[in-house]
C-alpha cells in the first residue's frame, strides 16, 4: 500500500463513523451529497437511498476527497510541474515520474485495499485527476484512462480469480491501456474490424488499433474484439491481453498537437493467443461494458478539462494581476480585461458543477449518463475558451514556449475529441431529452 493511501486511512475511518453532519463520503459510504435530478430513484434497484440526506453544496468534499486535492496539488507542483516543458517536447512520459504515480497511490484510487489499492471513492478520484490537469493534462489522462477505465472494468465485470491476479499489479507497477477505437471506427464505435476466434486453449486475435492511449507506458491492455462477426455489435468481446503476447506489436506512435508525453499508438495483433482466463466477463458482452466504461470515462474527462481550464486561468490572471504593466498599471486592473477574467473563472465554476454533478450521480447509482455527456460537452468547450483567451491575457509570454500557456491551449483540443466527440455528446444528450419529453 502507498504512503499516500496510509495516511488516508485514519481519514477513510473517521468519516465513517456516525455524525450528526452530513454523511462523510467513504468507501463504503460513498456520498454525502443529494443530487439535484428529477430521474426516479426507482428506476434502478442500485440506488442508494438518499431522500433523508439534507442538500449540501455540489462543490463540497468529504474530509478524504478534499485530504486527496491537497496531496494531489502538493505532488503535482513540487514533481510534474518542473518536467512539464521538457516532457512535452521530447513527447514521452518521464518513467519515474509513472514509478511515483503508483507511489503515491495514484494508479489503485477505487481499487481495494485487499488488493493493495487506495480503497476510494469515484469522486476522490475525479478530484486527483483535475488536481492533475492543473498542471499538466498528459499526466492526468493516463491516471484518468488507468483508473476511470482499466481499473474499473477488471473491478465490474472481471472474476474474483482475475481480480486477485490483475488488480494488485494495476495498483501498484503495471500501468493499463484501453483498446477500442480502430482506424474507421471511432465515434462509430462498434464498426470494429479485429477479430477474436475459439482455440483449444483460449483464443487467438487478429486486427489493429488506432489512437491507443498510454500504450507506450502500458503492459496491461483491454482489447475489443467481435468474437461473432454474423452477429454484428452482438459478437463484440473484451479481452485481456499483455504487451509480452506473441504477436502484440506497437506499429506507429503518432505526433500530436496537444497532450504530447502521453503516448498514443497504433498496436497490432497477429494471431496473439490468449488463454481462456483472459475473457473479460462474458462472450458478446463487449459492447456493453464498452458503452458503460465509456460513461464513466467521460466524467474523467470532463474533470481532466476543468482542471486544464482552472491551470489556465490561474497561471494568466497571476500573471496579469502580479507582473504585466501597460500604461503604469498592471493589466489585469483594466475593467475590460477584469470582466474577462470574471467571465471565464465563471464558466469553469459552472463546468465544475456539470462535472460534480455526474460523478455524485454515478456513486449514488442514479442515472447519470445524460450528466456525464454534458459535463464532457461544456467542460471542454470552457477549456478551450479560456485556455485561448489566457495566451491573449499574457500577449507575447502566453504565446512563447517558456511557460504553460500555449501548452494548455494545445491540450485543451483533445477534450472535444476521446471518450465521444462534442457532436456524439449532444446527440447522446438530444436522445436523452426527446426520450424525457416526447408525449
Amino acid at each position: 500500500m502507498s504512503s499516500f493511501s496510509k495516511a488516508l486511512r485514519p481519514l477513510a475511518r473517521a468519516a465513517s463513523r456516525p455524525s450528526s453532519q452530513c454523511p462523510r463520503i467513504t468507501p463504503q459510504s460513498h456520498h454525502c451529497l443529494r443530487p439535484l435530478t428529477t430521474t426516479p430513484r426507482h428506476h434502478n434497484a442500485d440506488a442508494l437511498d438518499i431522500s433523508s440526506i439534507p442538500p449540501t453544496p455540489i462543490s463540497h468534499l468529504s474530509d478524504i476527497e478534499a485530504a486527496m486535492a491537497d496531496s494531489v496539488r502538493k505532488f503535482a507542483t513540487e514533481e510534474i510541474l518542473p518536467k512539464v516543458r521538457s516532457m512535452d517536447e521530447a513527447e514521452s512520459m518521464d518513467p519515474a515520474l509513472v514509478e511515483q504515480l503508483f507511489e503515491q497511490g495514484l494508479m489503485g484510487i477505487e481499487i481495494p485495499e485487499e488488493f493493495g489499492g487506495a480503497g476510494m471513492n469515484f469522486t476522490a478520484g475525479i478530484v486527483g485527476i483535475e488536481e492533475l490537469a492543473r498542471v499538466d493534462p498528459s499526466v492526468s489522462v493516463l491516471v484518468d484512462v488507468h483508473n476511470t477505465l482499466v481499473n474499473t472494468a477488471i473491478l465490474k465485470y472481471g472474476t474474483q480469480e482475475s481480480k486477485r491476479k490483475w488488480l494488485p499489479k494495476l495498483a501498484t507497477e503495471t500501468v493499463g491501456s484501453f483498446c477500442l477505437s480502430e482506424p474507421v471506427s471511432g465515434s462509430d464505435a462498434f464498426a470494429l474490424k479485429t477479430k477474436a476466434e475459439k482455440t483449444a486453449d483460449g483464443y487467438r486475435i487478429n486486427g489493429s488499433k488506432m489512437w491507443i492511449t498510454n500504450s507506450v507506458e502500458a503492459d496491461f491492455f483491454i482489447v475489443f474484439a467481435n468474437l461473432d462477426p454474423s452477429k454484428g455489435y452482438k459478437g463484440i468481446t473484451a479481452f485481456v491481453v499483455e504487451k509480452s503476447a506473441k504477436g502484440f506489436s506497437i506499429a506507429k506512435k503518432e505526433k500530436k498537437l496537444g497532450i504530447r508525453a502521453s503516448s498514443t499508438c497504433v498496436i497490432n495483433f497477429d494471431d496473439v493467443e490468449i488463454p481462456k482466463d483472459q475473457l473479460l466477463g462474458e462472450e458478446g458482452q463487449g459492447y456493453k461494458y464498452a458503452i458503460g466504461l465509456l460513461n464513466e470515462g467521460r466524467i474523467g474527462i470532463a474533470a481532466q478539462m476543468t482542471g486544464l481550464a482552472l491551470g489556465a486561468w490561474e497561471n494568466a490572471a497571476g500573471y496579469v494581476w502580479n507582473d504585466r504593466k501597460q500604461f503604469n498599471q498592471y493589466v489585469g486592473e483594466f475593467q475590460g480585461m477584469q470582466h474577462q477574467l470574471a467571465q471565464a473563472y465563471t464558466e469553469i465554476c459552472a463546468a465544475r458543477a456539470l462535472v460534480y454533478n455526474a460523478s455524485r450521480k454515478k456513486e449514488a447509482g442514479l442515472d447519470f449518463v445524460r450528466d456525464a455527456a454534458m459535463a464532457k460537452l461544456y467542460a471542454s468547450q470552457v477549456a478551450g475558451r479560456v485556455s485561448g483567451q489566457a495566451i491573449e491575457w499574457m500577449g507575447g509570454m502566453g504565446f512563447v514556449r517558456e511557460g504553460i500557456a500555449e501548452k494548455m491551449f494545445r491540450d485543451s483540443k483533445i477534450g472535444a475529441i476521446y471518450e465521444g466527440t462534442s457532436n456524439i455528446q449532444l446527440t447522446t444528450i438530444a436522445k436523452l431529452l426527446q426520450k424525457e419529453y416526447s408525449r
